[in-house]
C-alpha cells in the first residue's frame, strides 16, 4: 500500500533548543489501521494522536528511533531491583480512554517533571487526542500503590510489536523508577503474546531526560542517514558498540 506523505514547515524544536525541527507525516489517516502502522514503525515512523510522523530535520540527524528485541532483552541488576521495588504495587490493563484521575495524574507529572513546557496545560481533550488514536488499538497499563494511580502507561497493540506510547507518574515517586518499571512490564506483555519488539519511540543521545532508553539491552536502534536513504536497524548489545549483521535476523524492517 502506497501512502501519501507530507512534509511540515519548520519550528523550533522541543528537545534540542537551538534546533530547528521538520516531520515527514502521513497525509493518508483514513488509511492507516494497526497492520499498516506496525510496517510504518519498522520504517522509524513514531505517532501522536491520530498523526503519524518521523524526524525529516534539514541539518539535524539526532532522532534515533529505538525497539526492543523482547525474546532477547535480559534485564540488568538495575532493572531487576526495579521491579522488586515495585512489587507492591498492583497492575491492571486496560482499554484506553482518558479518566479524570489519569489525567490529574498527567498534569502532576507534567507539572513535577516538564514544569513550564507547554503540555503542563494541556486541557482534557487535548491531552486525551495525544494519548489516543482513533484507528488503533490503545491499552492502558494502571499502577496502583494502596487503591491511589500512581502510574498509567498508555501502549500501542500491533500485530508484531507493541508501542510505548507515554507514560506519567507520581513526580514524588521518582525513587521507584516507575517509567523504567512500565517498559519492563511493556516487555513482559509482549513476550506473552508473541511479539517481536516494544517500540520506545526516538533517543537523542543530547538529551538527558531520554538517555534511559538506551539502557534496555539488547535493543535496536535505527540511525537517520544524511540523505534517510539505506537505513537499517542495528543491534546493540553493550554501551557504544552495533553490529548490523544481527539485525537480519528480525528482519530489515
Amino acid at each position: 500500500m502506497r501512502l501519501n506523505l507530507g512534509l511540515t514547515p519548520e519550528h523550533a524544536c522541543s528537545y534540542l533548543p537551538d534546533r530547528q525541527s521538520r516531520s515527514l507525516v502521513v497525509v493518508d489517516e483514513a488509511l492507516l489501521n494497526p497492520v499498516t502502522y506496525d510496517a510504518l514503525l519498522q520504517q522509524g515512523y513514531r505517532r501522536s494522536g491520530d498523526h503519524v510522523y518521523r524526524p525529516w530535520c534539514v541539518s539535524c540527524r539526532s532522532c534515533i528511533a529505538v525497539r526492543i528485541p523482547v525474546a532477547d532483552f535480559r534485564p540488568d541488576r538495575g532493572q531487576r531491583r526495579c521491579m522488586k521495588r515495585n512489587k507492591d504495587l498492583r497492575l491492571e490493563w486496560r482499554p484506553a480512554e482518558l479518566t479524570e484521575e489519569q489525567y490529574r495524574l498527567y498534569l502532576a507529572y507534567q507539572e513535577g517533571r516538564h514544569a513550564g513546557g507547554a503540555m503542563a496545560q494541556s486541557s482534557w481533550e487535548e491531552t486525551r487526542s495525544f494519548l489516543l488514536a482513533g484507528w488503533n488499538h490503545v491499552q492502558v497499563l494502571e499502577m496502583r500503590l494502596d487503591g491511589e494511580l500512581v502510574a498509567a502507561a498508555y501502549t500501542d497493540l500491533m500485530p508484531s510489536s507493541l508501542s510505548a506510547v507515554y507514560t506519567f507518574f507520581r513526580p514524588d515517586l521518582e525513587r521507584r523508577s516507575l517509567g523504567s518499571f512500565a517498559i519492563l512490564e511493556q516487555v513482559a506483555r509482549a513476550v506473552r503474546e508473541g511479539k517481536t519488539w516494544l517500540y520506545l519511540g526516538y533517543w537523542i543521545p543530547e538529551c538527558r531526560k531520554m538517555s534511559y532508553k538506551s539502557r534496555f539491552r539488547p535493543h535496536e536502534i535505527r540511525r537517520p542517514k544524511a540523505d534517510f536513504q539505506d537505513e537499517r536497524w542495528e543491534w546493540v548489545e553493550k554501551e557504544g558498540s552495533a553490529d548490523r549483521d544481527r539485525s537480519s535476523r528480525f528482519g530489515q524492517g
